[in-house]
């Protein structure tokens, strides 16, 4: 079995350039075009509002990568069952990740 680091992690392929960045790259230019959309203003509870926008899509990409199983999910992520299953209920109420009409088990 292969170990993925966050050393060799890599987005998916930037739209501008066709090419692959860094995650933490992708992030930082994110935050650089946010900053500027403000135009001065500071923003309020960033961290959270950073923290809820990845991680939505985040456990929907690996709730698809284990075909919706939760416990290979949880141990991807380093997460309790209980925990993943929490933090599901938060993103996707009533749905399954990936499935807007599918109800979750």
């Amino acid at each position: 079995m292969t170990t993925v680091t966050h050393a060799n992690f890599t987005a998916v392929q930037h739209n501008v350039e066709n090419q692959q960045k860094p995650l933490n790259e992708c992030v930082r230019d994110a935050m650089e075009r946010y900053f500027a959309q403000l135009g001065g203003e500071n923003p309020i509870n960033l961290y959270d509002m950073v923290l809820e926008e990845i991680e939505s899509p985040l456990l929907e990409a690996v709730m698809v990568h284990t075909k919706g199983n939760q416990s290979k999910t949880a141990r991807i992520l380093g997460l309790s069952r209980g925990t993943l299953r929490t933090k599901l209920r938060k993103y996707f109420d009533s749905r399954k990740p990936g499935k807007h009409s599918q109800e979750m088990e």
